[in-house]
């Protein structure tokens, strides 16, 4: 079991259905694709204004594509209350502190497990 009491589950279950609900107003799968149709249109203009239209473009598609990677840990973490799952460390299996699924209600690993993971970069 995850260690946490029902109050502490029903308080994070929240928080990511609120973070789902907010993503999914800004992002979803076809994210990227519409940040594409809405991109800036290149028009005949000074090499540096095209850059700049350019750099604007990339941006959009990072930030579209940034929002549909998170709307899909917040989704995966939503579907381990489920299967009863959520609040335990994919690596070691130990439980995640509720401190840390409050700062980071979408987290995978626990702290040991985390840092661990960081340092290998």
């Amino acid at each position: 079991m995850n260690g946490l009491d029902p109050g502490q589950l029903a308080v994070l279950k929240s928080i990511l259905e609120q973070r789902r609900d907010a993503l999914s107003g800004h992002a979803d799968v076809d994210a990227v694709a519409g940040a594409r149709e809405l991109a800036v249109q290149e028009v005949e203009t000074s090499p540096a204004d095209k850059a700049t239209v350019r750099l604007l473009n990339d941006l959009a598609l990072e930030a579209a594509g940034h929002n549909a990677a998170q709307l899909l840990k917040v989704k995966r973490a939503i579907a381990k209350f489920d299967d009863g799952s959520y609040g335990i460390c994919e690596e070691c299996g130990n439980d995640i502190g509720f401190s840390r699924l409050q700062a980071r209600p979408e987290a995978r690993l626990c702290i040991t497990c985390q840092t661990r993971a960081e340092k290998q970069r």
